[in-house]
């Protein structure tokens, strides 16, 4: 598994920084807010992650792309 430390990239670990940040991450008015609203607030958390710099348009399809595969809430 990757280091907490090690960060890429690339599509994967994005996706497991970000999988690891939405799911510890506590939302103020959960059930309020709207899943892009939720979205950004996990990406501002992980805004130095390679692959959201590079690639944000991208990342924002796989933080999509994993809410509904994981039935993140």
């Amino acid at each position: 598994m990757q280091s907490k430390n090690n960060v890429y990239n690339n599509a994967d670990s994005f996706s497991m920084a970000f999988d690891d940040a939405w799911k510890t991450h506590q939302f103020q008015k959960q059930s309020e807010l709207l899943v892009d609203e939720k979205i950004n607030e996990i990406l501002n958390l992980i805004k130095d992650h390679p692959f959201l710099k590079n690639s944000r348009a991208e990342a924002i399809k796989i933080a999509k792309f994993r809410i509904r595969l994981l039935n993140l809430k």
